[in-house]
């Protein structure tokens, strides 16, 4: 083969690997964006939740001050325990921020919520000599309640199982009015005032995208006890200096709520 031949053949050559190489796909790597998302519970929420109030100590005890008072309460003329039912409907909004490292995540969350717990509830007892009718009426009512809580958790794919505790607080009213045998008032004694106490609780939370959750929650709160001072009406016929009656303020709550969570 003369040397025109070999340059030919090289050049053919050449000619079909390009053409070969042309016929191969071309591989490209996808954007950026093709890649899913990490999703974290890091950054700041607000959100709603809604629930109810259930198995409260609720009972109002009521015992006397002086002599007669005691009496009263030992004969069974002025009742010495009331039942109250104050469950009930619970409503309001949370802010938060949460801190992820890993799946171990903590925060902290603030709420406050209207409440519907209160209850009103008369007892007619008894004069112990004369056996005529004694009417007393006892009102309890809990108008908001609020919480500062820490929270910490464990983060397993979109879900978040949590604790949760710390401190609470809420307005009380109380009011206890105890009338003659003509119905005339001769005891009364009220009390309205923003009362402390604690809350423990647990949780889930899921992230239905990367900035909507739903939790469900369960939370046990205690604002401690009140006592009112249900004093005799000077003139009204009451013996004695009144009575002292003891009202409870805490209870158990289950509640949904729906947070966006700011990336």
């Amino acid at each position: 083969m003369n040397r025109y031949g070999v340059v030919l053949v090289a050049v053919a050559t050449t000619l079909t690997s390009g053409v070969r190489a042309a016929d191969l796909p071309v591989h490209k790597a996808p954007p950026l964006a093709a890649y899913p998302e990490v999703f974290t519970w890091t950054g700041f929420y607000a959100g709603i939740n809604a629930g109810y109030k259930f198995d409260g100590a609720d009972d109002v005890h009521t015992e006397g001050q002086a002599v007669p008072n005691i009496a009263n309460i030992a004969g069974g003329a002025r009742p010495g325990i009331v039942s109250l039912n104050r469950d009930g409907f619970i409503g309001g909004g949370q802010i938060g921020y949460n801190y992820q490292i890993g799946q171990f995540v903590a925060g902290v969350e603030t709420d406050i919520s209207y409440t519907d717990f209160q209850d009103f509830n008369s007892v007619t007892t008894a004069q112990l000599v004369t056996g005529l009718p004694l009417n007393n009426t006892f009102r309890s009512r809990l108008e908001y309640l609020g919480t500062v809580r820490g929270r910490v958790g464990y983060a397993y794919e979109r879900y978040l199982f949590y604790a949760t505790g710390g401190f609470a607080y809420g307005k009380s009213e109380h009011h206890v009015d105890m009338l003659g045998a003509t119905g005339n008032l001769q005891f009364s004694g009220d009390s309205s005032d923003v009362k402390t106490g604690y809350v423990v609780g647990a949780g889930v939370e899921y992230a239905i995208t990367n900035n909507f959750t739903v939790k469900g929650e369960y939370l046990y709160f205690d604002l401690g006890d009140d006592s009112v001072n249900v004093a005799v009406i000077p003139g009204s016929g009451g013996a004695g200096t009144g009575y002292n009656s003891h009202f409870s303020d805490n209870g158990q709550i289950v509640r949904v709520g729906f947070n966006y969570k700011i990336n």
